[in-house]
C-alpha cells in the first residue's frame, strides 16, 4: 500500500505563490500516473495537473494541466526523493480549496480530463486559501 503525504498549503494574498508537496511512501512502480486534484465544499474533485512518470526516452514528463491553471500552476516529480511538486503562481480566490495528491500504479490515460475515480491512493489533503 502507497501512503501520499500532502504538505505545503496555506493561505496568501492574490497573485501570490504557494508550493505543494506529496511525498510517497514507496516506489508505486515503473511508470504511472500521478496527480493534483482540489475540492470545494460542495463540489466533485477537480483535476489540475496531471504528470505520467516513467523512463521516457527524452527524459521529458508528459504533463497536462486543467485550462483554469494552465501557465499560472507547473506540477514535477523528484525520482531521487519519491516526491510530488506543484508550483502554484499568480493565485486567484478561486484556486482555494482542498489540494489533493493523486497516484495509479499505471499511466494510461493521464490528463487534465481524468476523473478521480481513476486513482486508488490519495493523500490526506492540504488546505489553499487565496484571499482577494
Amino acid at each position: 500500500q502507497v501512503q501520499l503525504v500532502e504538505s505545503g498549503g496555506g493561505s496568501v494574498q492574490a497573485g501570490g505563490s504557494l508550493r505543494l508537496s506529496c511525498a510517497a511512501s514507496k516506489v508505486i512502480g515503473s511508470s504511472y500516473c500521478m496527480a493534483w486534484f482540489r475540492q470545494v465544499p460542495g463540489n466533485q474533485r477537480e483535476g489540475v495537473g496531471f504528470i505520467a512518470v516513467a523512463d521516457w526516452p527524452s527524459n521529458t514528463p508528459k504533463v497536462d494541466y486543467a485550462d483554469s491553471v494552465a501557465g499560472r500552476f507547473t506540477i514535477s516529480h523528484d525520482k531521487t526523493e519519491n516526491t510530488l511538486y506543484l508550483e502554484m503562481n499568480s493565485l486567484r480566490p478561486e484556486d482555494s480549496g482542498t489540494y489533493y495528491c493523486a497516484a495509479r500504479g499505471r499511466i494510461g490515460y493521464c490528463y487534465a480530463k481524468s476523473s478521480a475515480s481513476e486513482f486508488n491512493y490519495w493523500g490526506q489533503g492540504t488546505q489553499v486559501t487565496v484571499s482577494s
